[in-house]
């Protein structure tokens, strides 16, 4: 896998909506608006600066101009370090406190997602919008729904909330496999 679409990928799950917004707006002059109104994730914006080639492995001043725009100086330094050592280091590689639980989440939850999702706080538009996106793939639903949660919530996103909500939701056993 490359390292670089893997670093821009955690980025993208690290912006909140806002901080997306903002960097949508910054890259005004760069992206036609049209494309810009179609992009819904920063891995899509991230894709069309790659296509476009404003950004690549090699070229991170755009991005970096970007992070610092919209003062995310922990995004620039893990950005510095990828190009110091020219991968993504070892605690960027291994999966963030989420993931884990999120993968366990989407392993033991079913038919019932969209109960949890409204627990942490999902109206149903968003719910109707993933499904849009996944219409026969239950497990994929669930997973983009906890990642938007994610990239909603940003800094706020907690493990506690999710166990809470899985408990809110009868879930006990899946609660209690995201605290081991």
């Amino acid at each position: 896998m490359d390292p670089f679409l893997t670093l821009l990928h955690s980025f993208s799950s690290s912006l909140s909506d806002t901080e997306l917004s903002s960097l949508k707006f910054l890259c005004r002059g760069k992206i036609g608006k049209r494309k810009l109104e179609c992009v819904r994730s920063g891995v899509e914006l991230f894709n069309i600066l790659l296509e476009q080639q404003l950004i690549a492995s090699g070229k991170v001043e755009f991005l970096e101009d970007l992070f610092a725009s919209i003062k995310r100086e922990d995004l620039i330094s893990q950005l510095k370090r990828f190009v110091e050592e020219g991968e993504v280091n070892a605690p960027d590689d291994q999966p963030d406190a989420h993931e884990k639980p999120i993968e366990v989440i989407c392993e033991n939850v079913g038919r019932d997602w969209r109960m949890l999702i409204r627990k942490l706080g999902f109206t149903q538009v968003k719910i109707d919008r993933v499904v849009a996106a996944n219409p026969f793939n239950l497990h994929e639903q669930l997973v983009q729904a906890l990642q938007e949660w994610q990239r909603w919530k940003g800094k706020d996103a907690k493990v506690a909330d999710l166990i809470k909500g899985l408990r809110e939701c009868n879930m006990n056993l899946v609660a209690d496999k995201v605290e081991q």
